[in-house]
């Protein structure tokens, strides 16, 4: 089993078949070997909250798209407690120059301590702290 963790932006391309990186999405998932993914509530917060504004048929197929990854036995989604919050807001503030959100912040450090090096993403703020991005 090979774990990775999956991000927004690797969710949304999934979901999104318009989104540019749509088919990038689905032939680096295609690609993976054995994948036990790894994400966060908060990463399934910012995939629905992308979508709110997108009309009716695409909130419904983001929900179904949700309680699927939900329902996934390779599929881990880590709640974030106070002290994983806590956490990424210290990694925050550790770099103010660049330009993290406080999500990334808290994927990073949950990568860090549970070794995963791959992030299925196209966001480069993962490279420059040491993570292979797959998108």
């Amino acid at each position: 089993m090979n774990f990775y963790f999956a991000d927004t932006q690797f969710f949304i391309a999934l979901i999104n078949p318009h989104d540019q990186w749509h088919k990038r999405a689905l032939d680096t998932e295609a690609n993976l070997i054995e994948p036990f993914y790894v994400t966060t509530e908060g990463i399934l917060t910012e995939v629905l909250t992308f979508f709110c504004e997108y009309g009716a048929i695409a909130r419904l197929k983001a929900v179904a798209a949700i309680e699927l990854i939900l329902s996934e036995a390779n599929t881990e989604i880590i709640t974030i407690s106070h002290e994983l919050f806590l956490e990424g807001v210290e990694l925050y503030k550790q770099r103010p120059d660049k330009g993290y959100s406080l999500t990334d912040c808290v994927s990073m450090n949950i990568c860090r301590n549970r070794g995963i090096t791959e992030i299925l993403t196209h966001d480069h703020h993962f490279t420059q702290e040491g993570f292979v991005i797959l998108m």
